[in-house]
């Protein structure tokens, strides 16, 4: 399956989130306003930022600013590559699927794994 830029630029635009967000924490700084501050260190709108995370393509121009304000190389957005572990809403699903899953029986798990075909497939 050939690479979609337009998927590996919001992946790691996310991945870059996440550790901006992951270090001004451990720094101490709180959770709320971090969207806005982050916007603001990649020179955006906290508009635009909203925008890129859920949507928006980012283009040539945008993805070079990215990389230039998170000190990456030009064309880092650009590759795809791993995910570095689960962030925080992923880990509270996991938890939440887990916690579905030992409260029920075997019809109870059935149903979970069908509703997640649904889901998938669905795509």
């Amino acid at each position: 399956m050939p690479d979609n830029i337009t998927v590996n630029r919001r992946q790691n635009v996310l991945s870059l989130f996440q550790l901006y967000a992951e270090e001004q924490m451990r720094a101490g700084v709180p959770p709320k306003g971090m969207e806005q501050s982050f916007a603001q260190k990649l020179q955006m709108s906290p508009s635009m930022w909203s925008q890129i995370k859920s949507s928006r393509p980012i283009g040539d121009k945008l993805a070079r600013q990215v990389e230039s304000a998170c000190g990456k190389p030009s064309g880092w957005l650009d590759a795809a590559r791993e995910q570095q572990g689960l962030g925080a809403a992923e880990q509270q699903f996991l938890a939440l699927a887990l916690k579905a899953w030992r409260a029920t029986n075997a019809e109870g798990r059935k149903r979970l794994k069908l509703a997640m075909k649904d889901v998938i497939e669905g795509a």
